[in-house]
């Protein structure tokens, strides 16, 4: 266990002085190199379980293969491992130490329909296993208990958002993972998500015969291309950095047949939630238009959790990116958005950050087959190791800054029971 007893004062790469009070009175760089061999250690090991995952994509929910081989190696570390964690099939939770401070570090392992890995997730996870697997052995130097969260169905269905209404974070300090990405690599906080609602409407209308009798039915076909109609001239006066879209999936069985049901699937972004709020309102005030215009009854219900827009902490945005070039590696000034992530809910009840790595070198849009490929070059191999070495030096740096370490345990203290467990609501 780490002492209470101040042994040494060290600077770190910040130029901040910090007290570490270890009984063996390591200093804070001979800790990250530690973390730094222990990362090279397992190189092959990770960067197996990387193309292993990527081999064997499986869907939001399925990843049963991935969280096995996720949870198989982080129990042969000596992790308490549990499959199945909070109510969720495919998470897991995988704990190691004693510390007063507990971070909490993502791995997600989730595919893409038709794509397989075309957002990385195999790089993900492995990053995430080999940052636990580097910090177990001194967790006792800094005071620390880790926590990684094999976290399934990012890319559709929120199983952070699942676990965190079970209480996956209540007990956290702070919370990280890093996410591949083509391209050059940027600023932890440069990375900007958005609020991303998913849900269908249907449509109930009634049948008849289209040519015989159609003035006895009701057309859920059409209350859904009005539907549609109304949405796209909304879009002109939605504020510019939203983005909506829709598409029937259902609309009718036979021509001959006058549709009695209609489905349509709906997908709201905006970086701001009250924006988000305010949008969703007008967009179902279009169905409600188009369920009037024909005659139909109309209901909606969410199809996933919403996710909300990704908060960083500055503090912990700053110790990546000093890492991030201590490393060796560059930061270009490119920021990035569009794109959601359910990281975003972890980050409006925990101190937390989602930074990217690059592939270096590799190019091809996310959710492409091109970055499928991608993920599985010597250059995504690259990322795996340095952003595990990476995340590691992050969570080191957290753990033996006095203050910084102060400020999140204070926080927590502060923070009611349950407060982690609240998510985002329309």
């Amino acid at each position: 266990m780490r002492t209470r007893t101040i042994s040494a004062t060290f600077a770190t790469t910040r130029g901040h002085l910090v007290s570490l009070t270890t009984t063996d009175a390591v200093t804070v760089t001979e800790l990250k190199d530690r973390a730094a061999l222990g990362v090279d250690a397992r190189r092959d090991e990770l960067i197996g379980l990387s193309h292993a995952i990527h081999e064997n994509p499986e869907l939001s929910w399925e990843e049963h293969d991935a969280a096995a081989l996720v949870a198989r190696t982080l129990q042969d570390a000596g992790f308490e491992v549990e499959v199945g964690a909070y109510g969720v099939e495919t998470a897991i939770e995988a704990v190691y130490g004693t510390g007063d401070l507990t971070v909490a570090i993502c791995a997600e392992y989730d595919a893409l329909p038709g794509i397989g890995h075309g957002c990385g997730h195999n790089v993900i996870a492995a990053s995430g296993v080999g940052a636990a697997l580097a910090l177990a052995p001194l967790a006792d130097d800094a005071g620390l208990r880790i926590k990684l969260l094999g976290t399934p169905a990012e890319e559709h269905g929120g199983g952070k958002v699942a676990m965190l209404l079970e209480g996956a974070w209540e007990d956290v300090d702070f919370s990280l993972m890093v996410h591949g990405m083509t391209g050059r690599d940027i600023s932890a906080t440069s990375f900007r998500s958005t609020a991303v609602d998913r849900f269908e409407v249907v449509f109930h209308g009634r049948t008849a015969h289209a040519a015989g009798m159609p003035e006895q039915g009701l057309n859920a076909g059409s209350a859904a291309a009005i539907a549609q109609t109304s949405i796209a001239f909304l879009r002109q006066h939605l504020p510019k950095e939203t983005n909506l879209n829709a598409f029937v999936s259902l609309g009718g069985e036979a021509t001959n047949i006058i549709p009695d049901r209609a489905v349509v699937q709906v997908e709201l972004r905006a970086y701001d939630i009250d924006m988000w709020r305010d949008m969703k309102g007008r967009v179902l005030a279009c169905f409600e238009g188009a369920a009037i215009a024909t005659g139909c009854r109309w209901e909606w219900a969410p199809t996933e959790h919403p996710y909300a827009p990704m908060k960083h902490d500055p503090a912990l945005g700053q110790l990546w990116d000093a890492n991030l070039l201590a490393r060796g590696r560059t930061i270009a000034p490119a920021p990035l958005g569009g794109g959601s992530t359910d990281m975003g809910n972890v980050s409006q009840v925990v101190p937390a950050i989602h930074p990217t790595i690059a592939f270096l070198g590799q190019s091809g849009p996310a959710h492409n087959p091109e970055f499928t490929a991608a993920a599985a070059t010597p250059a995504a191999d690259e990322a795996v190791i340095d952003a595990a070495t990476i995340l590691a030096w992050t969570v080191l740096d957290v753990a033996l800054d006095d203050a910084l370490r102060a400020d999140l345990l204070h926080r927590t203290a502060e923070r009611p029971a349950g407060a982690t467990r609240i998510t985002l609501e329309a």
